[in-house]
């Protein structure tokens, strides 16, 4: 199959595609996970939960810009005609370790889970726990969604992410 030519999108246009709303999904998701941990007092495994949800955060960010400035053709190697495969690739990565923070902040709320009585009175990282475990979950099924649209895109044939 010959390959597709390049289109040029226009910003509100890859906004308004199913990528460009599971990247914003993305970003943001990351971000709540990330800012919930780290406003708060965190040890030990939470280190790499936090670790997980900068990284993506910032390679999603990056991926986004590129994207939306329609510039992956800059990047070396994994751009031009390999950018949907870069991205089904990532997506994958991000999907899978976030599977792991999943898990550690289960774990994480269910230790802490003897603190969310009334009559506790220290503080308590049970509520930070449990509303990072919800963003990890959205966030790994958002990554999800987004690594099964790029690797059906792939599997047709097409090059391009939007």
């Amino acid at each position: 199959m010959p390959p597709q030519p390049q289109v040029k999108r226009s910003f509100p246009e890859f906004l308004k595609s199913f990528i460009g709303i599971v990247r914003v999904l993305q970003i943001l998701l990351g971000a709540g996970l990330w800012v919930t941990i780290a406003a708060n007092k965190y040890e030990g495994s939470i280190h790499y939960v936090l670790f997980v949800a900068v990284l993506f955060w910032l390679l999603t960010l990056a991926i986004f810009i590129l994207t939306l400035l329609d510039k992956q053709d800059l990047v070396p190697i994994v751009g031009g005609e390999r950018w949907l495969l870069s991205n089904a690739i990532h997506d994958v990565a991000a999907t899978l370790l976030y599977l792991s923070t999943i898990g550690i902040m289960i774990y994480k709320t269910q230790k802490n889970s003897y603190c969310n009585l009334d009559v506790y009175k220290h503080h308590c990282l049970y509520k930070v726990y449990l509303t990072a475990s919800v963003f990890a979950c959205l966030t790994a099924g958002v990554y999800l969604l987004s690594a099964v649209y790029c690797s059906c895109r792939k599997c047709r044939g097409e090059q391009t992410v939007v």
